[in-house]
């Protein structure tokens, strides 16, 4: 059986949330990846002419979830949260942990943990379409911070993603894509390849736009957090070349949080 390429729509929610949401044309199932606020889902729904199914949220955060009540109100589409998050998320229908499958009409996901933002994160991988919904895990040329837990434990869960097809499409919890350019830069100062990431995102700014799908290539290749096997970051954060990849990483997370 083929499967429709799944519709996809970005959108500004609160001040710097991404709002998504992914529609199978086959069936007309529609899901909406977190609801940071009601107002600008509904306002898309309207627009699409979309209804919505289902409501996959990353993790219990409030400004990833403060809209599920009115978004399921008015549309009774079905909550599925971390199972870690417990009753932090509100009218959950489905609980889920690592490797159980979600679906989307005829469109499949697997859900991966990735704490280290927060210890009830997930990641909703859909391997047929080669889309990931990162949450606050993986941001275009950036990573979450770490609220509870330990780094290491994010970057075993940012580990998770290097393998992914190069043409994989991120999408993530937030638009802070300028910033995390502006740090990667001070880290990586010679990545031909960042610099011109920055352009993109200058430009896309200029525009009312934002980097939000990113893909794996470019992740890889920009990505500061992503390139911490790299002697050129470890010695950006005074260690050696040789120094372990996780120790380079808590490193540039702790550069990041006072940049």
């Amino acid at each position: 059986m083929t499967v429709s390429r799944p519709e996809i729509r970005t959108f500004l929610c609160r001040s710097d949330n991404i709002g998504v949401l992914i529609r199978d044309p086959a069936t007309g199932a529609c899901a909406a990846i977190d609801v940071p606020e009601a107002a600008p889902v509904l306002k898309v729904l309207d627009e699409t002419g979309w209804t919505l199914t289902d409501i996959l949220v990353t993790h219990r955060h409030l400004d990833h979830i403060e809209g599920i009540p009115e978004v399921k109100r008015r549309t009774g589409a079905r909550v599925t949260a971390p199972r870690k998050a417990g009753a932090d998320v509100p009218d959950v229908d489905v609980a889920v942990a690592e490797g159980d499958l979600v679906r989307v009409g005829e469109l499949e996901a697997q859900v991966w943990e990735t704490p280290g933002h927060c210890n009830d994160h997930v990641s909703y991988w859909f391997s047929g379409a080669r889309i990931v919904f990162a949450g606050d895990t993986l941001f275009t040329l950036g990573c979450g911070r770490v609220v509870e837990g330990r780094p290491e434990s994010l970057w075993r869960s940012l580990e998770r993603f290097l393998p992914l097809p190069d043409d994989t499409e991120v999408f993530s919890g937030h638009d802070y894509v300028l910033s995390n350019a502006r740090f990667a830069l001070a880290a990586d100062p010679d990545n031909v390849a960042l610099k011109s990431r920055m352009a993109e995102a200058q430009d896309a700014k200029a525009a009312g736009r934002f980097l939000v799908p990113t893909t794996m290539r470019h992740e890889r290749a920009t990505n500061p957090f992503l390139r911490s096997t790299e002697p050129s970051l470890a010695k950006a954060v005074n260690l050696s070349a040789n120094s372990p990849a996780e120790l380079v990483f808590t490193a540039l997370r702790a550069w990041k949080n006072s940049f």
